[in-house]
Formats: C-alpha cells, structure tokens, sequence
C-alpha cells in the first residue's frame, strides 16, 4: 500500500509526502503519539479544548500549526517525520492535514 500524506497551510501551499509498506515497516502508532506528544511540549502547544483529554488529531493539527510552515517549506528531516508519524498515528492510506482550517480529512 502506498501512504500519502498532504499537509495545507492554504491555497497552493500544500506539501506531499508518500511512504510505501516497507518505509513505515518498523514503526507503530504507539512510537508516533509518543512522538507527537514530546513536539507538543516541545512547541508549547496549547490544547484546542482546554477542558479534556488532548486527542492525537488535535496534537497533530497543533504540532503542524506552531511547528510552523517553514519546516515544511525546507523539506528536511522534521517535516519528513511528521508526515511519516502522522501516516502511522492514523493508518490510513491518505490524510490531509488541513492547518489553516484547522481539520484533518481522509
């Protein structure tokens, strides 16, 4: 199966990213919320819904948000990592992390 992850921060500002089986062949959705969980410390995310358990969409839309465009922009190995713990968090076979609007679709 091919994964396909689509992250938005609007109109012609999309970054694609594409892993196959075997490049996400290794990891677990256990390694990504762990993962997700020390960048939403790390980036001193706030909680969307302050009054409940922080869900993995949330931190995902939240990392991406103050994680920032520019790290998608440079393509390097961060913006890499989220797309892949993103794919293996959700396992589905396409996701679109919508940042601007703050939505994640499939």
């Amino acid at each position: 199966m091919l994964y396909h992850v689509i992250v938005s921060f609007g109109k012609e500002k999309e970054y694609e990213y594409k892993f196959s089986d075997s490049e996400l062949a290794g990891g677990s959705a256990e390694e990504a919320r762990r993962w997700f969980d020390k960048e939403f410390t790390d980036l001193e995310c706030e909680p969307s819904n302050p009054m409940g358990k922080v869900l993995i969409i949330d931190k995902i839309l939240n990392v991406a948000r103050y994680g920032g465009e520019q790290r998608f922009v440079d393509g390097k190995d961060w913006a890499k990592q989220f797309a892949r713990y993103t794919a293996l968090a959700l396992g589905r076979d396409t996701i679109r992390v919508d940042v601007a609007g703050f939505n994640i679709g499939y």
